[in-house]
């Protein structure tokens, strides 16, 4: 959908009728067919509708013939909406068309030139599972200690240089002495020789063998400048090395003509952690000297408040183009953003929830309503809310919080120690991580099992004592069963929310995915994080897996008739009447671990996925920030993030305490500092947590202090270290508890 407020012009007469409803920007972009054109299409200004309009006034007005034209855009999705679209326009279907994602058009290339690369034109693609188990085949003679440097880092590392455009011979030696000491570029040589002698690329190859057969092969290259007279690229803000170079070479023709069309938007790209690279629109005028740039800045999805924030959000990056928003409709007022300051990520959810049924009630769709959150660790309170409440949702573009796998295989992990005799749950991770434990292995088990009569991880003690399992099994094995024997025996002295995290460490199941290089790596272990959080939510660790198994039964029986819950980089290219925003304070958006990383580049980032958030909203948008976050049972005050005080004042509603803590200038924190946040219970105080933190209270109760606790009501300190108290409390008996869930008595 284009927009919500459809463009009204006053008819062209003497314009063909697809021209004549465009507005002055949109078709210039479409008119302007020689040389280079770079379009500057901002959120819901139409993009799709001038690239597939610019395709069809080629055609109709007999510039070129449907196969002259290479038409490029980023997922299959967009290439039939935009082969659909043009059939449309021309009132036919359009065959012979060379229009598909980048990959797509680079495999039918390399069909007809795979013999420059030592492939035949039969050549096979693998798939993820493929390419690891050939990338192992390679690793194993060369001794890598694949605990310390998994197959899939590995891997990740030789799909970043193949982005980059980098063969083997190109890798340098300072770029391959950080990763498997130093013996990558020689793996990755390994790994490509394999895959000629297999007549098998992978994905990254496809467009690295096209590129490299069009550098070295003049003749190749000049057929495709003969071939193509324009071309056409969709999103080009996220093109990443290999794709600039692939486009670079098919346009720059010997004769100086360039007719390249780009359209993008510097303002939202978003996707540097897969190698999109902003540079390529931002240098585009000098790659392409004499290239015309249009701007389509009339908006006709979002309102005039909508935009203003926006707008003046973006406006604070210095690497950009520039352009500014504007309403397409003059009566598109809407009202203003909202900013709404809560105590905590529980009144975040409470208030976005109250809010949805108050929409709904009113006669508004839950399908046009949509929470997008930096990270998918902060959609479980959000789930648990709208499951209380009855409210029907779906996770877009992923899996639900308790459906995740890294989420299961801890759950497991818990339902062992809350019940040994969970064969199913015991199964599930005792090779998780890897301890050679082969289906043999399984098989042998699960024999002496059924012939005692008695669960799996007793079977596992028998055969340990008996000398029955062997080698390294058998040293793993006995590490696991001693540290449930521990966890158990700790668990009604420390409670369960410090015994599960224990659990998670000396199982080695988090070092598993902290020695994982893949890209979604940390985001598991953000979840992990957030589930041993939602412990302490419960009594006892029986009662959250009850919890948790109720809440996996839940049925769903609305149809599409469902609230969207996604991250901010699965909502782009898509639009709601309603958007709500949470979770903007320092450290959780922008995020901490972007800014560590990517330092003033990553906060620009991150400032532009903030703008691409609230452009997804058509009517109204809900920003919101809490006083309070609880990591791992600690309450960590937080501060708004530095986005909320760059909103301009004219296009906010500030709700609750946030005009205060917007303009708290004592609240800020260093650009890309990670100085701790104190730790304050959470209890309601007299003042505004927002504006007057509560500092932390180290060493605020000595041994012998008189406290009280929500639950357990009144104690006495028999032992204190760090933040952790040994409380005797007179009706719950002596319990371990966090010095920030207590308060001092006199």
């Amino acid at each position: 959908m284009d927009s919500l407020f459809p463009p009204t012009r006053i008819p062209d007469e003497g314009a063909p009728e697809y021209l004549a409803r465009l507005n002055p920007e949109q078709r210039a972009a479409i008119e302007t067919t020689d040389g280079p054109l770079l379009v500057l299409a901002g959120a819901g200004t139409g993009k799709t509708r001038v690239l597939t309009t610019r395709f069809a006034h080629i055609l109709l007005s007999g510039r070129a013939r449907p196969n002259q034209i290479l038409a490029v855009t980023f997922t299959n999705k967009a290439a039939r909406e935009m082969r659909e679209r043009i059939g449309a326009l021309l009132g036919a279907p359009v065959e012979g068309l060379w229009l598909g994602t980048f990959h797509s058009l680079c495999a039918r290339m390399l069909r007809r030139h795979a013999e420059y690369v030592g492939l035949t034109s039969s050549f096979t693609i693998l798939d993820t599972d493929d390419q690891i188990r050939l990338l192992k085949q390679v690793i194993e003679p060369r001794r890598i200690d694949t605990k310390r440097w998994p197959p899939q880092g590995i891997m990740g590392v030789i799909q970043r240089w193949k982005d980059r455009g980098l063969t083997p011979d190109r890798v340098s030696d300072a770029e391959d002495c950080d990763f498997a000491d130093g013996k990558c570029r020689a793996i990755y040589a390994d790994y490509q020789k394999r895959l000629i002698q297999l007549n098998a690329c992978d994905f990254g190859d496809l467009m690295l063998h096209m590129t490299e057969i069009m550098r070295t092969h003049p003749d190749v290259l000049a057929q495709y400048h003969r071939f193509f007279r324009y071309i056409l690229v969709d999103e080009y803000q996220d093109t990443n090395t290999i794709q600039y170079l692939w486009l670079r070479l098919l346009a720059q023709r010997g004769d100086g003509r360039a007719n390249i069309c780009c359209v993008g938007d510097d303002d939202q790209s978003i996707y540097s952690w897969r190698g999109a690279e902003v540079e390529n629109i931002l240098r585009f005028e000098r790659d392409f000297p004499g290239a015309k740039v249009v701007r389509l800045e009339r908006n006709y999805r979002s309102t005039r408040q909508i935009l203003g924030a926006a707008s003046g959000l973006i406006a604070h990056n210095e690497e950009r183009l520039g352009k500014t928003l504007q309403p397409g409709r003059e009566d598109a007022e809407g009202e203003k953003v909202r900013v709404v300051a809560v105590w905590d990520s529980d009144d975040e959810a409470r208030m976005v929830c109250e809010e949805v049924e108050r929409l709904r009630n009113d006669g508004h769709s839950l399908a046009e309503c949509a929470i997008l959150v930096r990270a998918g660790f902060q959609t479980r309170a959000f789930e648990e809310r709208l499951i209380t409440i009855g409210l029907p949702y779906r996770v877009v573009g992923g899996l639900r919080f308790y459906e995740r796998a890294e989420i299961r295989d801890a759950l497991a992990y818990m339902r062992v120690l809350n019940q040994p005799s969970d064969d199913l749950a015991f199964e599930r991770i005792i090779n998780v991580p890897r301890r050679g434990i082969g289906a043999t292995g399984l098989q042998k088990l699960h024999l002496h099992a059924r012939a005692r009569d008695i669960p799996l991880t007793a079977a596992v003690l028998e055969l340990l004592a008996d000398g029955a399992i062997k080698g390294r099994a058998r040293e793993h094995l006995a590490t696991l069963m001693r540290c449930f024997g521990q966890c158990r025996e700790d668990l009604p002295r420390e409670g369960h929310v410090v015994v599960v995290e224990r659990l998670l460490e000396d199982s080695g199941y988090l070092d598993m995915w902290k020695a994982d290089k893949s890209p979604d790596a940390p985001g598991r272990l953000d979840n992990l994080k957030e589930l041993v959080r939602a412990l302490a939510d419960f009594e006892n660790l029986g009662g959250f897996l009850e919890h948790v198994a109720l809440v996996m039964e839940t049925e769903e029986n609305a149809g599409n008739e469902r609230l969207n819950i996604m991250t901010l980089h699965g909502a782009k290219g898509l639009e709601f009447d309603t958007v709500f925003l949470p979770g903007w304070e320092e450290g959780v958006f922008p995020s901490q671990r972007t800014l560590d990383e990517g330092g003033m580049k990553g906060l620009e980032e991150e400032r532009r996925l903030a703008y691409v958030g609230i452009t997804r909203a058509r009517l109204r948008a809900i920003i919101s920030h809490a006083a309070n976050r609880r990591i791992y049972g600690n309450w960590q005050s937080s501060i708004p993030s530095r986005f909320v005080e760059e909103l301009p004042d004219e296009h906010i509603e500030a709700v609750g305490d946030s005009t205060r803590a917007r303009h708290n200038g004592a609240m800020r924190t260093p650009v890309f500092g990670a100085t701790p946040f104190p730790v304050v219970a959470r209890r309601r105080p007299v003042t505004d947590v927002a504006t007057s933190p509560t500092q932390a209270r180290k060493g605020a109760f000595p041994v012998g202090t008189r406290v009280f606790h929500q639950k357990f009501g009144y104690g006495t300190v028999a032992s204190a270290e760090g933040s952790r108290l040994e409380v005797a409390f007179e009706k719950a008996g002596t319990k371990r508890v966090i010095d920030s869930f207590v308060e001092q008595v006199s």
